[in-house]
């Protein structure tokens, strides 16, 4: 640590000057943008904002970056006080102009102001950033250990502005309703500085305007009069009738505008949109504007596989859009503020925030400088109070974000509780957080802070949650799939598996007072493709890819954020009766649009309630959309009769006989090989073309939670050479016996099997009807836990295509799901030789993306199956027919389709998300393992 910088900062606290809000002033209409080009160590081009290491510049600990450009100051700001405004830069930034020291800042995701007018020419200026990585603020809040390179750079918006010399210095602005949520007080803080050498005479004047322009007030304040270079605050109080809430359902925008009058004349005039919120803690719960809130939320990372930590505004408003889209309701900014773009558009589209401070595992194992600093040493103290003012200043006003976190996932202490007291005191207005864990053992030494925290609770930390005498946040939880990388990089289905827990988990948060929500990790794929070739990050552990695309997770997310649960109460064949339970906070029924089979109904519940409706079938089932008020459809539902599958009505002759070595069985034009002294099929032939090259053999897939072997301290492994699983069936030594019977259904083989890890039997049942029925029933001697077991076939590669029928876990699924009820897949494998392709922007859909094994599509497991079709797409294809209890994978491997037929199967190896998403999982080990599989000859 810099000991000048640390001498610094502390001063400035002890002094007081950090009892205030750093200024960041209210920027006028005009302002001049320096994003762009720029010039790096005096002769490189670099694009700001961005990150240097995105723009294959690396600077090291103890290195500096020079950024420089001209500055085109427009004459008429002569007389002006001139503003220069960054963003962001991380993590340390001295600002030169002219070769004269404006000013510096430390942190890396918040903005910070300068007054460069004393330093101008007015022609010919030159503006210099001198940028440091991995400094204090990097490390408290692991910036660049988190995102597996070094963060450096101008992340965002740089821009310049001028303001008369006497200004606006701030505005903060707070609503507060009456007892009856009805009418409201707007209540309005203003700085004014006078940096003249005058004294100056001041009035400000407030026009307030709703969404279509109508004005709803108009106020001057009365005159201040301030001496020559000082400052002043004023509050105002404002009664407004009767506004239109803002909430997330019901993101109501009035228009705020301020103007300064210096002697009676208008100097400088600013707008923003302002909302009437307001949140209160009652008992363990959560209100705003009154009502009780349930948090449908997700974490999200300012994130992008070639932009790295460097967000557009495009970027940033569609990450906003798609979690809204999915039914959250609220967004934990993890780890850092979020950009002002963002958040205007939390403001705008409707969520709430939970604006998180640039600090993070504070004496917490996944850091380790802790194992050198002491986490309770004052020094520390100064950067992280300003942490969080810079948090505080830059996200004051927007009604989307409603609680402030401290910090992340770190260790309490006394300087955690003068940073809790800093944050109470400048902002009363909203609760603050602090994501220690609150019960338990881990970090948990006694938070303060309004709303506890725990992270990955199982499904019982709701029930726990409500015995709280504060709210309590699951901060995190339900991880996504992440770590078992290998696993996730074989099967995709794994992250389909996902999804029905979740529903379930937040059924339990919804059900109990005082279970505040939680947010999902995380919200967007952790990976950074670095210029040099290498795949860095915490990996795939997202709803949305990094390309923004929807992954399989991203509907269970929206289904387990439905705002409307519809369940079916009564069929008596000609009509259903449906309840439709409202989960919304504050909207009623009557305000969603609803449609039963594409006929518009009308409902009527408050929030919290139900109401019933009984639906005339369609082609025996009923569909039912819901649009929310906001215009995009948040719930989708199907219900029908599942259909049973048919048995074939064809007849098939049947013969066998004994040949040297095995047993050849023609049903039909087919012909099958069976091994005598293994008492397998070896394959499965229609004249000169084969069908099946090794038949259903016992198999036992086992669970992996390999994340790709890379050193760590806190799992950020994702690398290049991540690469897929082999599976193959039981090795077989021999067939102890084998018994031929033949009844007028068919031929039936019965074998006694010695495997090398296993023992027991299997039995071949051909039918007069083209089936193949495999039975097997077998002690396993092998490994303790299974991922999936089954029977195993092996199919030529031409067989590069499969469709399935399924009863999904849902009703409705988009239809580029992988996880669809019924579907085709194309095999398309493509060797890519890493776990993704470097810099390749994808094209497609994400269940399109491919590896060796084949397409996300084709190898994913398809769950509870009722038919799977395996073909080559010239007419020969293999068909299971299945009661919906089994479950099917296909991938390639060693230049043969593998087709996994499987009786038992759970969610994977994921360490971070218990019940009930690890419900079901077995021990095998001297076990029986048994099944059934059916298959049907085309």
């Amino acid at each position: 640590m810099s000991k000048s910088l640390f001498v610094i900062l502390f001063t400035f606290l002890c002094s007081g000057a950090m009892a205030q809000l750093p200024r960041l002033s209210p920027r006028p209409v005009d302002v001049v943008s320096l994003n762009g080009e720029w010039a790096l160590n005096g002769k490189y081009p670099v694009k700001v904002p961005g990150e240097l290491l995105m723009q294959a510049f690396n600077i090291h600990e103890g290195e500096t970056a020079v950024y420089s450009r001209t500055l085109d100051i427009p004459q008429a700001w002569k007389g002006q006080r001139v503003k220069l405004r960054f963003d962001a830069v991380s993590s340390h930034a001295s600002v030169l102009v002219n070769g004269v020291k404006v000013g510096e800042h430390e942190g890396g995701f918040v903005p910070f102001e300068l007054d460069i007018t004393n330093a101008l020419r007015f022609g010919n200026d030159v503006l210099t950033v001198e940028v440091q990585a991995l400094t204090i603020s990097d490390y408290l809040a692991c910036t660049s250990q988190y995102a597996a390179h070094t963060v450096a750079g101008i992340l965002r918006k740089v821009t310049l502005f001028a303001v008369p010399e006497t200004n606006l210095s701030d505005l903060t602005v707070v609503t507060q309703f009456d007892q009856h949520y009805k009418n409201a007080m707007l209540r309005i803080t203003t700085g004014i500085a006078n940096e003249s050498g005058k004294a100056a005479g001041t009035e400000v004047r407030f026009t307030l305007k709703d969404a279509s322009g109508k004005m709803v007030l108009r106020h001057s304040a009365k005159r201040n009069d301030i001496p020559a270079n000082s400052a002043s605050t004023q509050e105002h109080e404002l009664a407004v009738k009767a506004p239109k809430h803002w909430d997330p359902e019901h993101p109501n925008l009035y228009e705020l505008q301020t103007e300064l009058l210096v002697d009676g004349n208008p100097v400088e005039s600013t707008f923003r949109k302002i909302g009437f919120r307001q949140v209160e803690i009652r008992g363990n719960e959560v209100l705003v504007n009154g009502s009780p809130v349930k948090l449908r939320g997700v974490n999200r990372h300012d994130v992008h596989p070639l932009q790295g930590r460097s967000l557009s505004p495009a970027l940033d408003r569609q990450d906003a859009e798609l979690f809204r889209a999915a039914n959250c309701n609220y967004i934990r900014t993890s780890h850092y503020p979020p950009s002002e773009e963002f958040l205007d558009a939390t403001d705008e589209l409707g969520l709430f925030v939970e604006s998180e401070s640039a600090l993070t595992w504070i004496n917490h194992h996944a850091a380790p400088i802790w194992k050198l600093w002491n986490y309770t040493d004052g020094k520390f103290l100064p950067y992280m109070v300003r942490a969080n003012a810079d948090n505080i200043a830059a996200g004051k006003n927007h009604p989307s974000v409603i609680m402030w976190s401290l910090g992340n996932e770190s260790n309490w202490s006394p300087l955690w509780a003068q940073v809790l007291d800093f944050v109470k005191k400048n902002d009363p207005s909203r609760p603050a957080t602090f994501h220690d864990q609150c019960w338990g053992g881990f970090n948990n030494l006694g938070s303060k802070a309004d709303i506890a925290n725990y992270h990955y609770p199982g499904v019982n930390g709701p029930d726990a949650a409500a015995k709280s005498d504060r709210p309590v946040l699951f901060g995190e939880y339900a991880h996504l799939s992440c770590y078992n990388r290998r696993e996730l990089v074989t099967d995709p289905g794994v992250r389909a598996a996902w999804s029905a827990p979740l529903v379930t988990f937040y059924d339990s948060i919804y059900h109990y007072k005082g279970s505040l929500g939680g947010a999902i990790w995380s919200g967007i794929d952790d990976i950074f493709h670095l210029p040099d070739g290498k795949i860095v990050g915490y990996g795939p552990w997202g709803p949305i890819d990094g390309w923004r695309r929807p992954k399989p997770e991203y509907i269970g997310m929206k289904k387990a954020y439905e705002p409307v649960r519809i369940t079916q109460l009564r069929d008596d064949g000609q009509q259903l009766t449906l309840q439709f339970a409202n989960r919304y906070d504050f909207t009623s029924l009557k305000e969603v649009r609803i449609e039963a089979n594409g006929v518009p109904v009308n409902l009527d519940a408050a929030p919290g309630k139900t109401a019933v409706l009984k639906v005339k079938k369609r082609d025996g089932a009923v569909y039912v959309k819901v649009t929310d008020p906001r215009g995009f459809v948040c719930v989708e539902e199907r219900f029908a009769r599942p259909v049973a599958a048919s048995a074939p009505s064809r007849t098939m002759n049947l013969k066998w006989e004994e040949v040297p070595g095995g047993y050849t069985i023609r049903q039909g034009p087919y012909s099958w090989t069976i091994s005598k002294t293994k008492g397998l099929i070896e394959c499965l032939r229609r004249d000169n073309d084969t069908l099946m090259t090794q038949g259903p053999v016992v198999s036992v897939i086992p669970l992996n939670g390999d994340d790709g072997g890379k050193p760590n301290v806190a799992g950020e492994t994702y690398q290049n050479n991540i690469y897929p699983l082999k599976y193959y069936p039981l090795y077989t030594i021999f067939a102890r016996k084998i018994d031929v019977a033949t009844t007028n259904e068919g031929i039936r083989f019965d074998v006694q099997l010695q495997f090398k890890n296993a023992e027991g039997r299997q039995s071949y049942f051909f039918t007069t009807k083209g089936e193949l029925i495999t039975e097997y029933e077998v002690k396993y001697n092998g490994g303790d836990n299974p991922y999936q077991y089954g029977l195993l076939l092996q199919l030529p590669r031409k067989f590069d295509r499969m469709s399935w029928e399924r009863n999904g876990e849902f009703s409705v699924y988009p239809a580029d799901d992988i996880a669809r009820n019924k579907g085709e897949a194309r095999l398309n494998a493509r060797i890519i030789g890493e776990v993704e392709s470097h810099g390749e922007v994808p094209a497609g859909s994400w269940k399109d993306d491919a590896n060796e094994l084949g397409s996300n599509d084709f190898r994913s497991t398809k769950r509870n199956v009722t038919r799977v079709t395996v073909a080559d797409g010239k007419g020969f294809e293999l068909t299971l027919k299945s009661n919906g209890t089994q479950h099917s994978r296909t991938w390639l491997q060693d230049a043969a389709v593998h087709w996994l037929i499987a009786d038992y199967s759970n969610n994977g190896s994921e360490p971070f998300y218990n019940t009930p998403h690890s419900d079901g999982k077995i021990n095998i080990k001297k076990q029986l393992i048994k099944g059934k599989t059916i298959i049907l000859l085309p």
